[in-house]
C-alpha cells in the first residue's frame, strides 16, 4: 500500500512517475493528444517550438512508457497518428492541475528567480 511519508521518496514507482513529469515535452505532447489521436506534423504545428527530432524522441518514450500508442494506415503515402492510452489519459488531471499551480503562482517563482540572480551578482 502506498503511504505518503514513504513511498513518495523510496518507491521507484513514484520517482518513475517524475521523471516521467520532468521532461519538459512529455507532458506537452500528452496534453495536445487530450483530443484525440494526431499525425507528427500536426502535433509539431499546435505545439509550436518543438523540433522535429525532439517531438519523435518524445513520442517514441511516450510510447515505451505506454501513455501514447502508434496508429500506422496503410495508405499511399503511409500515415502514421499517435493517441492517448488509458494510462496516457490518466495523467490529463495531474497535468491539468500541475499547470493550473503553474498559472497562478508562476510570478512569484520568477521573482525568486530574479531576486536569486541579483544576490549572486
Amino acid at each position: 500500500m502506498f503511504t505518503l511519508e514513504r513511498d513518495l521518496l523510496a518507491d521507484c514507482r513514484a520517482r518513475l512517475a517524475f521523471d516521467l513529469m520532468a521532461n519538459t515535452w512529455n507532458p506537452v505532447v500528452l496534453w495536445a493528444l487530450k483530443d484525440g489521436p494526431r499525425r507528427p506534423v500536426r502535433l509539431r504545428r499546435e505545439i509550436g517550438g518543438i523540433r522535429t527530432k525532439v517531438l519523435t524522441e518524445t513520442l517514441h518514450r511516450l510510447t515505451y512508457h505506454g501513455l501514447i500508442a502508434r496508429d500506422c494506415f496503410r495508405e499511399a503515402p503511409p500515415r502514421v497518428e499517435y493517441r492517448l492510452t488509458e494510462l496516457g489519459r490518466s495523467l490529463l488531471g495531474p497535468i491539468e492541475a500541475f499547470g493550473a499551480w503553474a498559472y497562478r503562482h508562476g510570478d512569484e517563482v520568477l521573482a525568486a528567480q530574479e531576486a536569486a540572480e541579483e544576490l549572486s551578482g
